[in-house]
């Protein structure tokens, strides 16, 4: 029965990647690196996304200035019509992964209760 576990763990892996919806982030994605301003914005996020994820871990805030280049790189990101497409791509994607999240953690919560 082990082994079986990671086989249907790796069953899982490939039918996520098959999805509609992953297929749709993969070609989103591309069109994203295809041009360079959807691509300088795309990397201006995540680096945006990763300083201020560090900043709530240590217990910081962001500042009123932070805040306001937050929402100015939103507004781009917003008018950027391929990436509003690939955010939404990325939505449609983790309603699934939330749902498989929720079933394959159903029996350690089980263990808690």
């Amino acid at each position: 029965m082990s082994q079986e576990i990671y086989d249907y763990a790796n069953q899982l892996e490939r039918a996520v990647r098959a999805l509609p919806e992953y297929q749709k982030v993969l070609e989103v994605k591309e069109a994203i690196k295809a041009d360079a301003v959807a691509s300088q914005l795309f990397d201006e996020f995540v680096a945006m996304q990763e300083k201020i994820q560090g900043m709530m871990q240590s217990g910081q805030m962001p500042t009123a200035e932070e805040q306001s280049s937050i929402q100015e790189l939103s507004q781009k990101i917003e008018d950027n019509a391929q990436l509003k497409a690939y955010f939404e791509a990325q939505q449609a994607l983790s309603v699934y992964m939330s749902d498989i999240e929720r079933i394959v953690f159903a029996p350690l919560k089980d263990l808690v209760k």
